[in-house]
């Protein structure tokens, strides 16, 4: 098959071809993405089952192929918006250049993404998801501690948010990105999870949404069925660029379901990913407080300070902690960040 030909004409940038096998009762099914001008794969995979199971691996093909050629093609994208010429950038390369820094997990790398963002709104006003992006990075300064103001931040992601999720409506990743922004950071808890709860209907093999969703059930108070979602997250993208965001996700729900231990090696898994994450760092020291590893606990404090000298257990529970449901999840953490040695 000449891919290049094919992708001309249907018209696309991207193919996903496949082809199933059968020998005795077992089947294998292979699938690969390939971009037509190039021809180079993007992702590839096989799945085998017995063929009384046919339709089980038929559900397991669809759920992982749309969950693992998402990122891929996010990236391939972002990657062909790098080549073109700056003066050529229409609203949606942009946004894919937005998403570029946005993944660098900077602040400049957020500041540049920001810009990206709303010069896609300047192109095109009507365009939901780079509403929803500029929420989302807004989501991302509340996480890393780079908020200056905390007021006008909140207002703007909550606007962005909602203009968002108005324009588009069955959009699963703008539902998402905007569910996330509005439970996090405006702290509308239930209507960020009403979004995402309608972004898994539409796509239920989103990734982004599994996490999203795994985090405002931690804020529920719901930290098993976080651990769920989270899991769920990763099982659809095992290597997606927000893993450590899984990560530290899954170390909240453990420290927060009693699992201090659990919670402790998720969130090395998360730092190994993003070694200044703040999230991390606070819920690795928070986790080695409570498990009587006093001298890591002071370690990871002391790195937490180095990266944010300003930072004190009252800024903390104000701007970084999500809008948990019961009071005595944020004192719990507060308490152990206290061990930790972070200063009021």
């Amino acid at each position: 098959m000449d891919v290049k030909q094919v992708g001309r004409e249907l018209g696309v940038r991207y193919l996903l071809e496949g082809s199933v096998r059968k020998s005795a009762n077992r089947i294998r099914i292979a699938g690969q993405l390939i971009e037509a001008a190039s021809g180079a794969h993007l992702w590839a995979d096989r799945f085998e089952g017995a063929i009384e199971d046919v339709f089980e691996l038929q559900d397991e093909v669809t759920a992982s192929v749309v969950g693992a050629i998402a990122p891929r093609l996010i990236q391939a994208e972002i990657d062909r918006a790098r080549r073109r010429p700056t003066e050529n950038l229409d609203a949606y390369d942009s946004l894919l250049r937005g998403l570029a820094s946005f993944r660098k997990w900077t602040r400049e790398g957020n500041d540049e993404a920001l810009r990206s963002f709303y010069k896609a709104i300047e192109l095109d006003p009507d365009y939901s998801l780079a509403y929803a992006a500029v929420a989302l990075c807004i989501a991302e300064r509340k996480g890393f501690g780079w908020v200056i103001d905390r007021e006008h931040e909140v207002a703007e992601a909550r606007r962005l948010a909602r203009r968002a999720v108005q324009l588009g409506k069955d959009d699963a990743t703008v539902l998402g990105m905007a569910g996330y922004t509005l439970a996090y950071v405006s702290e509308e808890l239930d209507d960020g999870a009403a979004f995402l709860d309608r972004a898994s209907l539409v796509n239920p093999n989103s990734a982004m949404t599994w996490s999203f969703s795994g985090w405002v059930k931690v804020w529920l108070g719901e930290p098993d069925q976080a651990i769920e979602y989270f899991a769920q997250a990763m099982r659809l993208s095992p290597i997606d660029p927000g893993l450590f965001h899984m990560q530290q996700g899954t170390a909240h729900a453990h420290f927060f379901a009693g699992h201090y231990d659990e919670a402790l090696s998720w969130a090395k898994m998360a730092l190994r990913e993003r070694p200044d994450s703040h999230a991390g760092l606070r819920i690795a020291a928070a986790s080695c407080a409570l498990t009587g590893q006093d001298l890591e606990a002071k370690k990871l404090t002391a790195r937490l300070l180095e990266i944010d000298p300003a930072l004190r257990i009252s800024s903390v529970l104000k701007n970084a902690l999500g809008p948990y449901r019961h009071s005595e999840h944020p004192a719990k953490y507060a308490d152990a960040l206290r061990k930790a040695g972070l200063p009021e």
